[in-house]
């Protein structure tokens, strides 16, 4: 079995008055599921298992709703770029923070620090570089008059490179006599130049927005194609130690949050995700898409080897990348998303691992510090630092179990190593609030116990793990949800004389519903095949929908009864079909009410079974066919009279001599009652004449009569 996957099965073994016969058992034992909740301290291998994650600290706040841009220098200082007021900040390697310098412009974009210890910010809008001492006195530095600058980079022979937004242009600027000359670089075809990135050997890499593509620059300036991404944006960029490149590509900008307009707005909060559980069902999922598929993806990661070739390793079409930084171990990256402020290690070959969860919504840049690394977020802004050494103790909270009705909760058991405890808490809120129940009492067996948690319809459970080396691979729960009577939703009643057939169904070997297996898995289709229309003299044909919020099996009894009777009559029980062709013929004229009962009892013990009804609208039954006869027959038109007891007439049709049908309207200009006159013309022409009138009532009865007229 896969490591924690929302699979629902059935545990014949538990009853109780009132509740479906077998209950549910909700098993998060695949990595999917586990993703769903959260992990405070706790990290998700590539194969769900939960162990403890490094010791993250949050180092400094700075006050400010986002930090976009983020450096590092020698003393082991790190340089914080804020928005939405423009300030910059110094994090000593004791953790102190400070203001480092505040600029006139919303946002700090980029940092960059200069080979003399000095720091770049570029900021936007309005963009504009600055130059800022070690004192943190800051002087504009480069004015491309560009709205954005969204990144920088230090060159080899110390120049600066500005990436600029709205134009696309790469700038080179470089100080001589204390004096900064600037040069177009690179003047692109595309919107923003978003991410930069250098190597040991002096090439510039960039990134860009709107056609995701990476340019490489070598010594000599000139531009080389690495990568063209069908997804939109080059967010972020990174060198690992052997020289190859790690991309971040996003399927939609980032960039805007950067500008000016979107200083003041928060980003959203991820919602919590809620489980809800249905009848056991083993039908095979869609196979999943390869990661080279990025039809559908936010976020993907590449890998550009040294010798140009391209890997994708990983892609998400939930999930949105933000920073990324290079494992300095050679294999892979740390990628920083807005996925519950999670960072994942994702390696070469495409495995990942969440490696942390942090409070904040994103975490918008990383840098490496030796063993350890640092990590900004956004809203709010705040310098964390996580590694080398992990924490001594984490807790994983379950996503919220809805078992879509009040449940008498059964017994949890787990699969763990180490010291791993688990509780349980209630509710009838799907969010977990202040009107859910207590944590209940950490059991630490992991053969279970029974969950003490008040009967509600959800759920959560949190394990916590200790250090040494805890971890947990599997949790189960069982639980009966309380039973939920059947709802006919909707009848429809087709027209008289349409009746229905059963289409023939796919044979089905008896052993499989002995064992409880879902026909689906031998590709037998579960949804009941729709019966065929045929005609059918005198037919009164009901169809039905139904629901049951158990996902209990139903069958129907259909009662009828005659409009003033007091009491329904059985006309058929126990159909498993939601369809019935009534033979009309079976019934005396008159008008009818059916009443459609739909019972869950094929899933519930004797007793404890419950039903549902709907009652139809009422329906005239007429097996009696319209008299017609013949009124008076002169030379030049014959009369007829019609009449019908059980219903009213609609349509009438005359031939002469054995002619073709020709409609005719009743002499007041309608068919509408139950009585009509019909009169027909005789031609003009002498001779002797047959003619023979047919009229029709409401349900199709037909009634007829013929007359000689003689010229």
């Amino acid at each position: 079995m896969n490591k924690f996957a929302l699979v629902i099965i059935f545990v014949i073994a538990f009853s109780a008055l009132c509740f479906a016969a077998g209950p549910l058992v909700w098993s998060v034992n695949s990595r999917a599921d586990v993703m769903k909740g959260d992990a405070r301290g706790v990290s998700v291998d590539s194969d769900g298992t939960i162990g403890l994650a490094p010791k993250l600290t949050e180092v400094f706040k700075s006050g400010q709703p986002y930090v976009w841009s983020s450096a590092t220098d020698a003393a082991g200082n790190v340089y914080l770029g804020t928005g939405g007021d423009g300030k910059i900040f110094r994090v000593d390697a004791s953790g102190k923070g400070t203001l480092f310098t505040d600029l006139t412009e919303m946002n700090v974009s980029a940092l960059a620090l200069g080979r003399s210890g000095e720091i770049y910010a570029a900021t936007s809008p309005d963009g504009k570089v600055y130059k800022i001492d070690a004192a943190g006195k800051a002087d504009v530095y480069f004015e491309p008059k560009e709205k954005y600058i969204w990144s920088l980079a230090v060159l080899s022979d110390g120049s600066l490179a500005v990436g600029t937004g709205g134009g696309g242009k790469i700038y080179k600027v470089k100080s001589a006599n204390a004096t900064p000359e600037s040069s177009l670089l690179f003047d692109t075809s595309e919107t923003h130049i978003i991410s930069f990135a250098t190597d040991k050997q002096g090439n510039l890499y960039a990134g860009t927005d709107s056609n995701g593509l990476v340019m490489k620059f070598g010594a000599d300036g000139k531009p080389f194609g690495l990568l063209d991404s069908p997804l939109r944006e080059i967010h972020d960029l990174a060198v690992g130690p052997d020289g190859s490149i790690y991309v971040l590509a996003l399927g939609e900008s980032a960039s805007a949050p950067k500008a000016a307009d979107a200083a003041a707005t928060p980003a959203a909060t991820p919602e919590g995700k809620t489980v809800s559980v249905e009848k056991p069902s083993l039908t095979p999922e869609a196979p999943p898409k390869s990661r080279y598929d990025l039809t559908a993806a936010k976020s993907a990661v590449y890998h550009i080897l040294p010798d140009g070739s391209t890997d994708i390793i990983w892609a998400s079409p939930s999930v949105t990348g933000f920073s990324l930084v290079a494992n300095q171990a050679g294999n892979g990256v740390l990628l920083g998303t807005s996925d519950k402020g999670r960072i994942y290690n994702i390696t070469n070959e495409g495995r990942d691992t969440l490696v942390l969860q942090t409070d904040a919504n994103q975490i918008s840049t990383m840098r490496s510090a030796g063993n350890s690394f640092f990590a900004t977020s956004s809203n709010q802004g705040s310098l964390y630092r996580f590694g080398p050494e992990t924490v001594a103790e984490g807790t994983y909270d379950s996503a919220v179990l809805d078992a879509k009705a009040t449940a008498t909760w059964g017994r949890i058991w787990w699969r763990s190593g180490g010291s791993v405890t688990i509780q349980t808490r209630t509710g009838n809120t799907e969010k977990a609030d202040e009107t859910w129940s207590a944590w209940n009492s950490a059991a630490s067996d992991p053969k279970g116990m029974q969950v003490a948690s008040p009967k509600a319809k959800y759920l959560q459970w949190r394990a916590v793990l200790k250090a040494p080396g805890a971890t947990l691979s599997e949790v189960s729960l069982s639980f009966v949800p309380r039973n939920i009577a059947p709802e006919v939703l909707s009848i429809q009643i087709l027209p008289t004389n349409v009746g229905l057939v059963a289409n023939p169904p796919q044979q089905i070997d008896p052993n499989i519903e002995l064992t409880g297996l879902d026909p689906v898995v031998f590709g037998i289709p579960n949804a009941a095949v729709p019966p065929r229309r045929v005609y059918q003299r005198g037919a009164t044909s009901l169809q039905w929908t139904a629901e049951d919020r158990n996902g209990d099996k139903l069958v129907y009894d259909v009662y009828y009864k005659e409009v003033g009777d007091a009491n329904f009559r059985l006309l058929r029980g126990g159909l498993t079909d939601n369809f019935i062709a009534i033979d009309g013929q079976s019934l005396a004229d008159g008008r009818y009410v059916f009443k459609i009962v739909a019972k869950d009892s094929p899933s519930n013990p004797a007793g404890t079974a419950l039903s549902g009804e709907r009652l139809t609208e009422p329906i005239d039954i007429d097996n009696t066919p319209p008299v017609v006869t013949s009124v008076t027959n002169a030379a030049t038109k014959a009369v007829f009279s019609a009449v019908d007891k059980a219903s009213y007439l609609v349509r009438a049709e005359y031939s002469i001599n054995g002619g073709e049908w020709k409609p005719i309207y009743a002499d007041d200009g309608i068919s509408d009652s139950p009585s009509e006159t019909y009169s027909v013309d005789v031609p003009a022409a002498g001779g002797e004449y047959a003619i023979t009138i047919r009229v029709y009532d409401v349900n199709g009865n037909s009634g007829n009569a013929r007359t000689v007229v003689k010229k």
